[in-house]
């Protein structure tokens, strides 16, 4: 019997079109990172994830794991390495297990302001890109998270007071590890969710932060003094692996390059706003900002200055871009300008 005709013709065209369409393929990107949920950098995510949902039918999603619910960024990396995470928002320090050079702007001291961040980041965002893309991974474009200033419950303007304090560094922060050494200063490494407790029982004393996330992570409320000086900058990018990214048809990766690089480009003027606004609640909540000596500060540049040559010789990054780092700092303090510009 041909069972054919007995089909409702409703039927028969669904069966037909069944035949002749693709199905759409959905794809979801399970993205993790330190950020807590409700900060600006989740809002701008979730934002954008909620944009990229929309424009490209649901073909393309993005699941969201924040507040360290998987871990630091190694135990991030970890996980994308072996599928269960497909990307990750991190910082540049969390970004060096792929690429080292890419943690060439958080080098202490090596900033005075915010405009010579401007204007090196012209200069050097899209070599740290184009490094992360030959690492496989994808990224969607720098995002400011301000200078992190020294933060302590005793005044610290020189390194005398430093030497006296028990100071906090992430965990695997090779970086500000070699900065301390340089100054006899053994530094206690534990992970961000461990902070605030360290600061409660006096395991620690002393933290870097911005002034949003010392607010983001309650670290305000055990501190008394931020040093004005900026300690280093910090950034950070969300990454996705390139094979899962490039397996979206063409049309999709348009669709979520466009709309995730618009975010973060938003998200960086948004994160200066944050940060100024932030530094004010501070100070509106008692916390009292000092300042070092010219004399000082240059002891802990200069003293800085050398353990990045050191750790550059012990292959922390390439000597190639601590060169380019210190040659557009050089240019833009004395007003050269460069070919091309």
């Amino acid at each position: 019997m041909n069972l054919i005709k007995w089909l409702p013709r409703p039927l028969l065209l669904i069966a037909a079109l069944s035949l002749v369409l693709p199905v759409q393929a959905t794809t979801t990107f399970k993205i993790a990172t330190m950020a807590p949920d409700g900060t600006s950098w989740m809002k701008a995510m979730r934002k954008g994830a909620k944009e990229v949902k929309k424009k490209t039918e649901g073909r393309v999603k993005f699941r969201f794991y924040p507040g360290g619910i998987m871990g630091n960024d190694k135990s991030v990396l970890r996980k994308i390495r072996v599928g269960q995470l497909h990307g990750g928002a991190l910082t540049g320090g969390g970004l060096n297990d792929i690429y080292p050079d890419s943690q060439v702007y958080s080098l202490p001291f090596e900033f005075k302001t915010l405009q010579e961040v401007d204007y090196v980041r012209s200069k050097m965002d899209q070599q740290i890109l184009d490094g992360l893309y030959q690492k496989g991974f994808i990224s969607f474009g720098i995002s400011e998270g301000g200078f992190a200033y020294m933060m302590s419950k005793k005044p610290v303007i020189s390194n005398a007071e430093l030497l006296k304090s028990k100071v906090w560094i992430p965990e695997g922060d090779n970086i500000n590890r070699a900065a301390f050494s340089e100054f006899n200063i053994s530094p206690i490494s534990l992970p961000l969710p461990d902070v605030l407790t360290g600061l409660q029982t006096g395991l620690i004393d002393t933290v870097a932060a911005s002034s949003v996330g010392a607010i983001a992570l309650q670290w305000h409320r055990r501190i008394k003094y931020l040093n004005s000086t900026p300690l280093i900058y910090i950034y950070g990018t969300m990454v996705v692996k390139r094979n899962k990214f490039e397996k979206l048809s063409s049309g999709d990766q348009k669709i979520v390059k466009e709309v995730m690089n618009r975010i973060f480009y938003e998200l960086n003027i948004q994160s200066r706003t944050d940060n100024r606004q932030a530094m004010e609640a501070l100070k509106n909540q008692g916390v009292e900002v000092i300042d070092s000596s010219i004399d000082h500060i240059e002891v802990w540049r200069s003293g800085s200055a050398l353990a990045m040559d050191k750790l550059t010789k012990n292959g922390g990054f390439s000597p190639e871009i601590l060169a380019s780092l210190r040659k557009h700092l050089f240019n833009y303090r004395n007003g050269v300008k460069p070919e091309g510009d």
